[in-house]
């Protein structure tokens, strides 16, 4: 009989706890990321932009892997144990009317349905589905909505604008006025995807594209058919949807 056999229930269940503990305070948090690299000539300008340092503008239609690059790529970094970055801060609209206060629960409780992809996304690159709560533990990752930005100011961190397509002029100058010292952003969204009704928001969303692109610290990557991703079905549907005018 070996020496772990003869331990306790509870020793048993405090070793594991310990041998978890330990493996959470390592530098990696007890996490490997997996080899992912870029399937798409336009996935390869991301990786190419953000290495040489570049904030980006990642836009374009659905399925070509905007959101889950920009993650990789920020996560990586942070992990890298080089990057002076401490954080990945994920920001986004939450409602579509940005009236979160109007919603029953904590303002945690309200974002939650928000991280879904998010979650998805790290379970994804660390094969790991508590990666995402893990690292939010940890404070590598925040959410914050849009609602909750106003007054503060962002040192040291990765900045992600998720689904921008659905915030108005003001909501973006907002958030990209938060920056502080050493920090970067990547922006992600779709045009023609937007939740925006009134022509004004819509308005300001294009202005608000025009001045990044004129911006030479931002490297505005368009994203179209050829790059989809997500699968063959979604792809098809999309390039057909297209053909269609529709």
């Amino acid at each position: 009989m070996t020496e772990q056999t003869r331990l306790s229930k509870r020793e048993k269940r405090l070793l594991r706890q310990e041998t978890r503990s330990s493996e959470t305070n390592k530098p990696n948090h007890g996490l490997e990321m997996k080899n992912i690299q870029p399937l798409t000539a336009k996935q390869k300008d991301m990786f190419d932009a953000y290495h040489d340092g570049s904030n980006i503008m990642a836009h374009g239609i659905a399925g070509t892997g905007k959101t889950f690059l920009a993650m990789k790529l920020a996560l990586e970094e942070i992990f890298s144990g080089l990057s002076s970055y401490k954080k990945v801060i994920i920001v986004r609209s939450v409602v579509p009317t940005r009236d979160i206060g109007f919603l029953p629960g904590t303002e945690q409780q309200k974002a939650e349905v928000y991280e879904a992809p998010y979650v998805q996304i790290c379970t994804e690159l660390f094969g790991r589905g508590d990666s995402y709560a893990l690292l939010k533990h940890k404070f590598l990752i925040e959410f914050v909505s849009t609602s909750y930005i106003r007054g503060t100011t962002i040192n040291d961190a990765i900045v992600i604008v998720d689904e921008m397509q659905n915030l108005n002029f003001h909501e973006l100058d907002s958030i990209i006025t938060r920056l502080g010292k050493n920090s970067k952003i990547v922006f992600c969204g779709d045009f023609r995807q937007s939740d925006l009704s009134k022509e004004k928001e819509k308005d300001g969303l294009k202005n608000f594209m025009t001045i990044i692109q004129k911006m030479k610290m931002f490297e505005f990557i368009e994203f179209e058919k050829q790059d989809i991703v997500r699968s063959p079905l979604v792809k098809s549907y999309i390039i057909t949807k297209s053909d269609l005018n529709l």
